[in-house]
């Protein structure tokens, strides 16, 4: 997973309003999900609306950690655990920009953790491994008001990877396909709105819009 620097709006200068919204955008490597966050959190910016548009793993010194750890961590379980750590932290931050009245838009979130890591910590903790990692994130993470859910066919994304440079480990067919199988599971059990990747990417932007501007000024 890649980390992206998190921007605030030019309009957040202005005196907080009402408590914002929490946006998250969720799918596999390959599915657009960055791509339109940041085209929502453009859109919010051109209609002079408050929005952070942020990521996990995040630019901070833990989000260091997560990206070593993917590299040389010799323990599944040590990787998980960071990315843990790093949400952590980006939850108060994100619990703060709402508070000052902001509409966070987040390119991965807690999802991504039960999807991805849930595949990884299989060969160690079974089918448990999506409830245990539900449990560890629990008690400090924020509900959001929409996660949407990207989907396409692993074999898409994996085409849309392919003049990717320096593929990350997370992105092999056999594991996206498990990924996927996770996230539809998670769509289902928590409600995520699901957007047809597959379409031109006007007509994704569109639907996730359709959405996100009936959040309050």
């Amino acid at each position: 997973m890649t980390a992206h620097l998190s921007e605030v709006s030019a309009a957040a200068a202005v005196t907080p309003a009402a408590r914002g919204r929490f946006f998250v955008f969720e799918g596999i490597d390959g599915s657009g999900k960055s791509t339109v966050a940041r085209m929502m959190h453009e859109r919010m910016m051109a209609a002079d609306r408050r929005s952070v548009l942020t990521a996990e793993p995040t630019d901070s010194w833990i989000g260091d950690m997560v990206r070593r750890g993917n590299e040389e961590a010799s323990s599944p379980f040590t990787e998980t655990l960071l990315y843990v750590a790093d949400r952590a932290e980006h939850t108060a931050q994100i619990g703060q920009w709402m508070a000052d009245g902001n509409h966070v838009l987040c390119d991965r979130y807690v999802g991504s953790t039960i999807a991805y890591q849930g595949v990884t910590l299989r060969p160690h903790l079974g089918n448990t491994a999506p409830e245990w990692l539900r449990t560890v994130n629990a008690p400090f993470t924020l509900r959001p008001d929409a996660t949407f859910l990207m989907v396409i066919d692993p074999e898409d994304a994996m085409e849309r990877l392919g003049s990717r440079p320096g593929r990350e480990k997370f992105e092999k067919l056999d594991f996206l396909r498990q990924v996927d199988e996770e996230y539809r599971r998670l769509a289902e059990q928590d409600g995520y709105v699901l957007i047809d990747a597959s379409l031109p990417l006007e007509e994704v932007a569109e639907a996730v819009w359709a959405i996100v501007k009936d959040a309050p000024q």
